[in-house]
């Protein structure tokens, strides 16, 4: 879940930064546009398929995973994430803070580098008992 998440946040910023014109939420995080959005969505669908695919030729024909099963996942991480993302910047919007910390500085602060984790670990979770169980 993690790498469809790091692909997906990776081919947000370089598509936003290089096409971005509309703002998707611009009060709560004035530099995401839609065109990072979608991007993400893209990259990190495509990513976790590929990751799949990759993970099924390591571990041979007895692990369930299909390519199929990585775009779904990818698909569906990538799709809710960036909710984690806008809810911790509606966060500091409310407390009237720019950053979480000073802990890693030019990032906005450690709670700005797990956001979408935590609703990658449990929307994956739920995701992975559905399609496996």
């Amino acid at each position: 879940m993690l790498p469809a998440v790091w692909i997906a946040d990776s081919g947000a910023i370089s598509l936003g930064r290089s096409l971005g014109k509309h703002k998707l939420s611009p009060r709560l995080s004035p530099k995401k546009t839609w065109e990072g959005y979608i991007g993400g969505v893209v990259t990190g669908t495509l990513g976790a398929g590929l990751l799949a695919h990759l993970w099924g030729i390591a571990a041979g024909p007895e692990i369930a995973i299909t390519v199929w099963n990585g775009l779904l996942l990818g698909f569906i991480i990538s799709l809710t994430t960036t909710l984690g993302d806008l809810g911790e910047s509606m966060i500091k919007r409310q407390v009237g803070i720019k950053d979480s910390s000073n802990l890693i500085p030019g990032h906005g602060g450690v709670f700005d580098r797990i956001d979408s984790w935590l609703w990658a670990g449990v929307i994956g979770y739920y995701v992975i008992v559905w399609l496996f169980i």
